[in-house]
């Protein structure tokens, strides 16, 4: 698999297993300046199995995603418009032999209707999920194009999408090219799993068991001018460790051959999926405190990067993770296409089974009781703050003052138009404790912004 020495990847782990406390703070202090580590610093940090060093990497984690991002969180909803595919990954619910799935592809009003159920609930970002199939006598990239425009087409009163990433297969120079000019945020794809031999196992068959062209989408994607990536493994396919050191190889071409990193990383664990036998029991299950220390290191590894956790989790585990580093989560989700809208129909043809069946209410409250500021903000798509322009302002931590100020002004949006009594006076509380943490001239600037929600406005930034 290109870009991937799984050599280098072993011989690093194998040299790493001795516990070295005088390294491991070396590592630790030189994350905190928030610096990049290497692979081999990661390494070390992976194979820390003491609890008290543990707990060193946790307190790291939490102190950079903090410097770096503040404490707002942001949400998001995902849609599955497809789940018709050609392939036959081994994990997956929506596999292609899955004779037993109900299949099928939103239309533009069946899309459209999802949007409205979603904004009535005060959704205001979108992650399109899309199947590797497109409806009969449509190209792929036509059907994701337009439902990316019937997405930010829709309305519900007042309230609009503000912004659609895309999570769909690989793609070439001139579609991710139509793909861009259709508006979208970030383009995200997962490689899965970085270990070769496991990959062309746990792909027998369909356009993705080339693990190819699936790793080098990125590198298209870069090429026709989407700067604002999203990667990750799927955690159980193989050794949490290998795939991690894996992840951060990729990472590494990334930022050497386009000096972007991924604006996004995620790190979904293998969930049960019917029809999937492989995903009730998983080759390499990883435990839930590797896992934590997997995004505690992926944190430190990488400070500037968004942390994506969904509702493949339980609420208890994203909660716990909140504070290691992770910065986006989902909130009630659906993972069948449909599924919203639908009398909430989430488990006819979804992808895999869901741990956090929270509102999205309930997710909020929940941020806001643990003092995280919840956000629905989209404002760096719109002042192009992506790509190069993004790091700059997220790598010495520059990005937090506009992601505070953006946080509470659509937090009030929210809480003005959709919360419930008791959900209203935790969230004014906290706009009103935070507020106070401003300089006097960003109080006067958020005291406009305010009005002008008061007035009924939507959807300023900063």
């Amino acid at each position: 698999m290109r870009y991937i020495n799984e050599e280098r990847i072993n011989n690093l782990l194998i040299d790493a297993a001795k516990f070295d406390s005088r390294k491991i703070d070396l590592v630790l202090g030189k994350a905190k300046s928030l610096q990049r580590l290497t692979l081999e610093e990661s390494a070390v940090l992976l194979s820390v199995k003491d609890p008290v060093y543990i707990q060193k990497i946790f307190n790291a984690a939490s102190f950079v995603k903090d410097t770096i991002y503040g404490r707002r969180v942001v949400l998001f909803a995902p849609l599955y418009i497809s789940n018709l595919c050609v392939n036959n990954c081994l994990y997956c619910g929506f596999k292609a032999d899955s004779v037993n799935l109900k299949r099928k592809a939103l239309s533009p009003s069946e899309i459209t209707q999802q949007i409205q159920w979603l904004l009535k609930r005060g959704h205001k970002r979108i992650l399109a999920v899309c199947g590797e199939a497109a409806p009969t006598g449509q190209s792929n990239i036509d059907y994701y194009v337009q439902a990316v425009k019937t997405i930010y087409a829709a309305t519900a009163g007042k309230h609009r999408i503000k912004r659609v990433n895309v999570n769909c297969a690989p793609l070439s120079v001139s579609d991710f090219r139509k793909l861009k000019a259709s508006g979208i945020g970030t383009f995200q794809i997962f490689q899965e799993t970085y270990h070769d031999q496991t990959y062309r196992s746990m792909h027998p068959s369909g356009p993705k068991s080339d693990a190819d062209n699936r790793i080098s989408a990125p590198d298209r994607a870069f090429a026709a001018g989407i700067d604002d990536i999203g990667i990750g493994p799927l955690y159980g396919l193989y050794d949490w460790r290998f795939e991690t050191l894996g992840l951060l190889s990729h990472i590494e071409h990334m930022e050497k051959e386009f000096k972007v990193g991924p604006h996004t990383i995620s790190v979904p664990r293998i969930e049960p999926a019917e029809g999937a036998e492989l995903s009730f029991n998983p080759p390499h299950k990883i435990s839930d405190e590797d896992f934590k220390k997997v995004v505690a290191v992926l944190r430190l590894s990488v400070p500037y990067t968004g942390i994506i956790m969904s509702t493949r989790e339980s609420a208890v585990m994203r909660d716990a993770l909140l504070s290691l580093g992770v910065s986006q989560v989902s909130a009630e989700s659906s993972t069948s296409p449909g599924g919203y809208s639908d009398n909430r129909k989430a488990n006819a043809g979804s992808q895999f089974s869901l741990g956090d069946n929270r509102t999205i209410e309930e997710v909020v409250a929940s941020l806001i009781s643990r003092d995280y500021i919840p956000s629905f903000c989209a404002a760096c798509y719109r002042m192009d703050r992506t790509g190069e322009a993004f790091m700059q302002l997220a790598k010495p931590g520059t990005i937090k003052g506009k992601c505070s100020m953006n946080a509470l002004i659509t937090l009030k949006e929210y809480l003005d138009d959709f919360a419930s009594a008791s959900v209203k006076e935790a969230g004014y509380k906290m706009i009103s404790r935070y507020f106070k943490q401003l300089e006097p001239a960003d109080q006067e600037r958020l005291k406009l912004f305010f009005a002008h929600v008061d007035s009924g406005l939507r959807d300023e930034y900063v």
